[in-house]
């Protein structure tokens, strides 16, 4: 057992410091970025939000919506090949640079990964999802990816410090998704004692990312426009949100009605809720951790896209960043023990 003393850093434990700026408006501010990514030398272009992959979030439904923002959805796993083929066959291959298809790391994953991908070979990204990126299982697994799939931009996760990005990198992937418990209905941290402060998460793997040409993604926690702003600050190259998509009419979820209100079920996808639905329930060797809430209603996401990419621009003007892609290079945080006045809230 050991102690490392040194403070870690969520979202709420820092503010962005202004810096003088010559832009005169936020519409002067260009939040699209280019990658190449590490083992494909593809490219990619546009803005470096993605959707989770969580049924109640990443729907079929949701990627047509954010592609016409130029922002990237990843599918949740559970749909099937046959659904997988009406979507393509309705116009979802005119936004093959907007999705990701994910996948989970069992041999029935591996195997519909393959048929779906082989029917659609137009499709340019693979999301292995897992909670525990640290399994000697789960690396291997990115390598066989990797050599099925040479030509496909792979992301893998989750895990949140240095040494693991680099090793999953090394093993085939792409972009390197960060996080253990930050989310919304995530209950790990709760349940295991396991984590990591998100921002602390970013700000270690981002660098050992860039160090060998790879991205990240930035996994949870954010909650308002000014964390996703935050995340990008801290070095992540993409941002997943979950929450934040929740309620919409795109979003997954039942729609519930209570005393005349709307609400959308939103659920992690190792709560009870999700194991019942899709695995029979939660097995007896382990504990459920997720948790399912009702998210007020929220009509179209396209009011949450104009929000999220409207805060971002302010940020960008607040400190002089005319592209996104200037942001962590002039992001200066400061400790803080409040955020804002919530005498009204």
């Amino acid at each position: 057992m050991r102690i490392e003393n040194e403070i870690k850093l969520g979202f709420g434990d820092v503010m962005i410091r202004p810096k003088r700026s010559t832009l005169k408006s936020r519409s002067m501010v260009d939040l699209v970025r280019e990658f190449t990514f590490l083992h494909t030398q593809q490219k990619w272009r546009g803005i470096p939000i993605i959707a989770a992959n969580m049924d109640t979030v990443g729907t079929f439904e949701m990627a047509r919506a954010l592609a016409e923002n130029e922002m990237m959805t990843a599918m949740h796993k559970h749909y099937t090949v046959n659904e997988w083929a009406e979507f393509m066959q309705s116009g979802g291959n005119e936004m093959v640079d907007h999705i990701a298809v994910s996948t989970g790391t069992s041999k029935e994953d591996s195997a519909k990964l393959k048929k779906i991908m082989g029917a659609h070979p137009e499709l340019r990204f693979i999301c292995i999802d897992v909670a525990n990126g640290y399994s000697e299982h789960f690396v291997n697994y990115v390598k066989r990816a990797r050599e099925n799939h040479p030509d496909k931009v792979i992301i893998a996760g989750n895990v949140v410090t240095g040494e693991m990005v680099e090793e999953l990198l090394l093993a085939g992937a792409d972009i390197v998704k960060v996080g253990i418990g930050p989310g919304s209905v995530c209950t790990t941290r709760v349940k295991t004692g396991v984590g990591y402060p998100q921002l602390s998460a970013i700000i270690e793997c981002a660098d050992a990312a860039h160090g060998l040409r790879g991205q990240i993604i930035s996994d949870g926690g954010c909650t308002k426009p000014g964390d996703v702003a935050k995340a990008f600050g801290g070095g992540a190259d993409f941002t997943m949100l979950g929450g934040m998509f929740a309620g919409h009419d795109e979003s997954g979820g039942e729609l519930v009605e209570k005393n005349g209100e709307k609400f959308k079920l939103f659920y992690g996808m190792s709560s009870s809720t999700a194991m019942n639905k899709y695995v029979g329930g939660v097995a007896e060797y382990r504990a459920s951790e997720g948790k399912t809430v009702e998210v007020p209603y929220r009509g179209p996401v396209q009011n949450t896209v104009s929000d999220i990419l409207g805060g971002i621009r302010s940020t960008c003007t607040y400190v002089g960043a005319g592209q996104l892609k200037e942001l962590t290079k002039r992001t200066t945080f400061i400790r803080v023990l409040e955020q804002e006045n919530q005498v009204y809230s």
